[in-house]
């Protein structure tokens, strides 16, 4: 356990760390633990947060072992740095995350999965890995939110995989959820998120 829960506290021994020359691995290992923790605290979260992102990689093995924490928010935070910061070897880590009992870890996983702004081809998710599993929690996830955001990431592979598609048109025909039916149809075959994805044919010479 950290021996503070403060990002203020935290940073300062950080500044103490940069002074007096401990290795910059201490900081990834020691003190980000604690940013990690305060992510479950309300009035702290959005500190550390940010002073995670502020120290990039050198945070991801702290950010790592967050995903195990026993506070789902932290869980939760976890995931959302890993949007930003992931690297291929804390993907399995991640995938891992949609088995998490709690919706909104699993809501913030399937996200980081789905978004490519931050990834390099090296860190997007293959899809014979988290294809599979998009689909069973667009089919059987117990939280709308959850199968909402499974049908964007099911959606990534709508123009490849012919069982994305057909995922997509049953969810934009059965699901219980008009909202979840409503995404659905954006991805689904004829949908507008389709039509605009959809790979166009090389030009002629």
């Amino acid at each position: 356990m950290p021996t503070t829960d403060s990002p203020t506290e935290a940073l300062a021994d950080v500044r103490t760390d940069v002074r007096t020359g401990v290795p910059t691995d201490a900081l990834a290992d020691v003190r980000a633990d604690a940013l990690v923790h305060a992510l479950g605290s309300e009035p702290r979260r959005p500190e550390a947060f940010r002073e995670l992102l502020r120290h990039g990689h050198a945070a991801v093995p702290a950010i790592r072992r967050g995903l195990r924490h026993p506070h789902p928010r932290v869980r939760e935070q976890c995931c959302n740095l890993l949007d930003h910061l992931v690297v291929a070897e804390a993907m399995d880590d991640l995938i891992a995350m949609l088995d998490d009992p709690v919706a909104q870890v699993r809501y913030a996983t399937l996200h980081a999965l789905s978004c490519d702004r931050c990834k390099t081809d090296t860190c997007r998710p293959d899809s014979a890995v988290v294809l599979p599993r998009g689909i069973r929690l667009l089919h059987h996830d117990p939280d709308a939110h959850v199968r909402s955001m499974a049908a964007e990431l099911v959606g990534r592979w709508v123009h490849t995989h012919p069982e994305a598609a057909d995922a997509l048109t049953r969810t934009r025909d059965a699901d219980p959820s008009p909202a979840v039916r409503k995404k659905a149809s954006w991805y689904a075959p004829g949908g507008p998120i389709h039509r605009r994805t959809a790979p166009q044919p090389a030009r002629r010479r």
